[in-house]
């Protein structure tokens, strides 16, 4: 751990404002094993991840919190769902302290959560994901916004395999295999709830649904690892470079 607290040690750690502990839980992380990607679907850990955005730009708009679930051997984990909120909750209120209606809060400036909390749930968020592969539907924007507050926060690189489900499922299943598909299209394929839609701990326990269906139909085609659906996902943005 020596190596990693004095690489942020001065400057750096004044700048992102990191205490000893968190450099201490940071280089715990990053010298956890690189996750093992050629062992079968039933013997790994994935981690399902979503993300919402605050305010009515969901292009632009800042980071409004992060969810993320666990399918590990095949099965889901509810009872370790984690949701982190990025935004304060309590600025979405009139001056009586009631809740705002959502059609009122997307003109409000979501304001961010103070820079020790934003660093506390992020360093929540690694402890959870350890070096597990992360799945996410139309994953290159979520990696991006996860990816870009992590650094900007805690000044790391996450350097984790992202899979993306929607070019694997296209792949996997072709009857409905358009990588543009929306995710409720899937969804309502195969008859799977979700319990509060662009909710993110609820979009990636669906998501994860989603992803049993997907690593069952992978095994019967010869896709039985993690880094097979990696290479699916390759293969198919090679064929469709321009989707």
């Amino acid at each position: 751990m020596v190596w990693f607290s004095k690489l942020f040690a001065g400057q750096n750690a004044q700048a992102l404002h990191l205490t000893s502990r968190q450099l201490q839980r940071l280089a715990a992380w990053q010298t956890l094993p690189a996750p093992a990607l050629s062992r079968s679907h039933y013997r790994s850990r994935y981690v399902l991840i979503d993300i919402a955005i605050a305010g009515g730009d969901w292009k632009d708009g800042p980071l409004g919190s992060i969810g993320a679930l666990a399918l590990t051997d095949g099965l889901i984990d509810l009872s370790a769902a984690l949701q982190l909120p990025m935004v304060d909750a309590a600025a979405a209120t009139d001056a009586a302290g009631r809740p705002l209606a959502e059609a009122e809060q997307v003109s409000l400036t979501p304001t961010p959560i103070s820079g020790e909390q934003r660093g506390e749930a992020l360093l929540a968020l690694l402890d959870f994901v350890g070096k597990a592969p992360l799945v996410a539907y139309h994953a290159s924007f979520v990696a991006r916004r996860i990816e870009r507050v992590l650094a900007e926060t805690l000044g790391v690189e996450l350097d984790l395999p992202w899979i993306d489900l929607a070019w694997v499922m296209a792949g996997l299943f072709r009857e409905l295999g358009d990588k543009q598909a929306r995710l409720d299209t899937w969804l309502e394929h195969f008859g799977v709830p979700s319990i509060e839609r662009h909710n993110p701990v609820s979009d990636a326990y669906a998501t994860a649904q989603l992803l049993q269906l997907t690593l069952a139909r992978a095994a019967q085609k010869g896709f039985e690892t993690p880094a097979s659906l990696i290479k699916l996902e390759k293969a198919r943005r090679h064929l469709y470079p321009s989707a």
